[in-house]
């Protein structure tokens, strides 16, 4: 056996006991240990880190730990330069996959464009395999599924309300830029195409092919959809996940 040091940083220390939170604490380790397996160990996602530094210098999940070194971990970073770092994977695509339990997640971030794939019936294993041969970002409040070792890209949303989690996920990834609202079926994550009133009116109510001439069909799944009235809730919708609403209307 080989003792380390460990010491996370911000919102990692959620994944901890209260009594190792924003303290360094020294923890006995298999001989030959990766840094990867002993930070999964102690309970935090692989998923979530962006930087490890060993005494000091930086090193990649597949660092073997020696007696006495000083670890520290660090979250996926918003506010400073890491370009000159070691990457610890990849940079992630820009396609999720949502677990079954965030399926109004999966929903407005259709709205606002994004490529997400869900279902209420999808188990961690098909959540892992999925995000493992497409290379998406898996969604999820459990911390078991993102320790899983065929997830590279993952994201622990540690909001409950979906509001909440919109912008944790809008902050880590940077997606406003990349919002494109209304280009995706709601239902089947397809993307949306514009086609001629005629040629899907026999699929909409009267009412609706009497009052609107702009229609759009889902490329897969072919639901139809219109700007109705409903439309300008939407928008203010948008509006406010994408932070250009005044926070007052």
């Amino acid at each position: 056996m080989v003792t380390a040091s460990f010491r996370f940083y911000a919102e990692l220390n959620n994944f901890l006991p209260p009594a190792q939170r924003q303290r360094r604490v020294a923890h006995a380790c298999s001989r030959d240990a990766s840094v990867k397996h002993m930070i999964e160990a102690l309970g935090v996602p692989h998923t979530e880190v962006d930087l490890i530094l060993v005494d000091g210098a930086p090193v990649d999940f597949s660092h073997r730990l020696h007696d006495r070194e000083s670890v520290s971990v660090y979250p996926c970073f918003t506010a400073i330069d890491t370009a000159a770092l070691p990457r610890l994977r990849p940079l992630p695509p820009e396609r999720f996959i949502a677990d079954a339990h965030l399926g109004q997640l999966a929903k407005n971030l259709r709205m606002l464009g994004f490529d997400v794939l869900y279902r209420n019936d999808y188990s961690d294993a098909t959540v892992a395999r999925i995000s493992a041969e497409q290379d998406r970002i898996v969604l999820t409040r459990d911390r078991d599924l993102l320790i899983r070792k065929e997830i590279i890209y993952g994201c622990y949303l540690h909001a409950i309300s979906c509001d909440a989690q919109i912008a944790e996920v809008f902050g880590r990834f940077n997606l406003a830029p990349l919002a494109r609202a209304f280009s995706r079926c709601l239902s089947c994550n397809g993307v949306l195409r514009t086609v001629e009133k005629a040629a899907v009116e026999h699929r909409v109510p009267q009412h609706s092919r009497q009052f609107y001439e702009r229609f759009y069909e889902c490329q897969d799944c072919a639901q139809v959809y219109w700007e109705g009235s409903h439309v300008e809730r939407m928008r203010l919708r948008v509006a406010r996940m994408l932070g250009t609403a005044d926070a007052e209307e």
